[in-house]
């Protein structure tokens, strides 16, 4: 169909490293999914030009300019506290580029409720020894990984999976956006104070056999999108298109460097960690040890001054500008 695309080639959108006692593995991270959903654009009916997004005071309808916005919270209704792109500034976390493991929990400890984003681990460097030692130590004990990272200045609590071969950074909900059961009108978890009976649990027990099978996602397919792609190539192959010029493109962005770790003697830090009690992640690190990564540690060429923007700063900026678009559209 026309319209398909083919899924670009895997990205590296932050570099850093996994952090647990006193063991830091060099890792990227990598987009886990790919949108294929439906992307309605906005067009002028007239001129068949693109329809952006403008910024409208709701009370006046009239459009305003960037400098007279300001950002404000609402703390009772209709009454705002206003805080300034400075004060903001200060508050947002600490960039650390590290994947801070805090704790090690069973597998199947975290509802998926609290699950909401995928990305790809892997290692880059001198990692790759490391991280498969994690990735095997996970997958033998039953358990993942329950992590802190900065991604774009923006704090996330995070869940570290081994996955088949690799290891998958799933961004977790925290606790406190999550709704408790409390206030829905659910059943009982008695079953019989819920009314079921001995032989209902039986039939119902049988009909989820009959209907169970091993997790195939292949099987199923997004029918809304399937139908508006075959509406696509019918308009397409009857000559019902229309032309459409879009505005210039920004220069491209070169994706950032990160600054990988340098991996020391794995067994010495295995056995200091356990030595300090897998409480060295955060805390700082002795002399001898300092002195230790020191020997290891490569010198590195001094960068010329950055003269461009950062591309964090740019995708940033080019979030915030596509973000009210894409919602207008879903709108």
């Amino acid at each position: 169909m026309p319209v398909s695309k083919k899924a670009p080639a895997p990205r590296v959108l932050w570099k850093g490293a996994i952090s647990f006692g006193l063991v830091h593995i060099p890792v990227a991270l990598y987009s886990a999914t790919v949108d294929h959903g439906i992307d309605f654009d906005w067009l002028d009916k007239r001129t068949m030009d693109p329809v952006g997004y403008k910024r409208i005071n709701k009370k006046t309808g009239r459009e305003i300019a960037r400098e007279q916005i300001v950002k404000g919270i609402e703390y009772e209704s209709g009454e705002y506290v206003v805080l300034s792109d400075k004060e903001i500034a200060a508050a947002y976390p600490k960039t650390t580029q590290t994947i801070e493991i805090e704790t090690f929990v069973p597998a199947n400890g975290i509802p998926f409720v609290y699950l909401e984003r995928p990305y790809y681990v892997a290692p880059i460097n001198r990692g790759a020894k490391v991280y498969a030692l994690l990735r095997e130590t996970l997958q033998r004990s039953g358990r993942v990984g329950v992590a802190r990272v900065v991604i774009q200045t923006r704090q996330h609590l995070a869940a570290l999976v081994p996955v088949g071969p690799g290891l998958v950074l799933n961004l977790l909900r925290w606790g406190a956006d999550i709704r408790p059961w409390t206030d829905l009108p659910l059943p009982s978890e008695d079953a019989k104070k819920a009314g079921l009976r001995p032989r209902e649990l039986e039939m119902a027990k049988e009909l989820v056999e009959d209907m169970s099978a091993d997790w195939d996602p292949e099987e199923f397919r997004d029918e809304f999108k399937d139908e508006i792609l075959r509406l696509v190539d019918r308009k397409v192959k009857a000559g019902q298109t229309e032309t459409v010029t879009q505005p210039e493109p920004e220069e491209g962005e070169q994706a950032a460097e990160g600054r990988g770790a340098k991996v020391i003697d794995l067994t010495e830090l295995l056995k200091r960690s356990l030595r300090k009690g897998g409480a060295g992640g955060s805390g700082g690190r002795s002399k001898d040890e300092e002195a230790d990564a020191d020997e290891e540690e490569e010198p590195r060429p001094r960068r010329p001054a950055a003269k461009k923007r950062s591309t964090a700063t740019k995708k940033s900026a080019a979030t915030a500008r596509r973000a009210p678009a894409r919602h207008r559209r879903a709108a």
